[in-house]
């Protein structure tokens, strides 16, 4: 029976370790991460032209801002994270059909950019974490039944390998894809 891997962010006598990254090569870094929100019928009811109006303002774009901002504080949040610079960071919502119960999902989509020595993954996960959370906030006042379905990486690029999720296979199935060589 093969062991378990070794976790990253474990040393030998497994304490909690930040990975030393010295030695390793700055490389052009890309991580695209989606988060799946649920607008119940009462806030769903509220989208037009791919935004919903508020009090507090225009909830997508307030989403895009808090989630950019999130994924620059990356570092802050998770403690073992290296600080990194972004070259870029977008972020979209889409909102989806009504479906037959009234309920919206909505697409968030962060795609976060580095030249650095590590991946740029976890930047892309809290961006697109931020603005789930921030559409969450602002709708509450409509309903407290929106969803966080789901928040995951799509793909890497960069680094000693490349991965990507399995297309079409559902949201948690993956499969590894060989390094691009140039």
């Amino acid at each position: 029976m093969k062991p378990p891997p070794q976790l990253s962010h474990l040393d030998s006598q497994n304490r909690p370790t930040m990975v030393n990254i010295g030695g390793k090569a700055v490389t052009h870094r890309i991580a695209l991460a989606v988060a799946v929100v649920t607008l119940p019928p009462a806030l769903a009811a509220l989208v037009t032209g791919n935004e919903i109006q508020s009090k507090k303002g225009p909830l997508f774009q307030t989403a895009i801002l808090a989630g950019v901002m999130g994924a620059k504080k990356t570092a802050e949040l998770i403690p073992l994270c290296h600080p990194l610079p972004l070259d870029d960071c977008r972020i979209k919502i889409e909102a989806g059909p009504t479906a037959t119960n009234g309920t919206v999902d909505v697409t968030i989509h962060c795609r976060a950019e580095t030249h650095a020595r590590t991946g740029v993954e976890m930047e892309a996960l809290t961006g697109a974490t931020v603005a789930a959370l921030t559409l969450y906030d602002m709708g509450k006042a409509a309903s407290h039944g929106i969803v966080i379905k789901e928040i995951r990486l799509q793909e890497k690029t960069g680094g000693k390998k490349n991965w990507r999720a399995a297309e079409g296979a559902g949201p948690l199935a993956t499969k590894s894809r060989p390094s691009r060589k140039k």
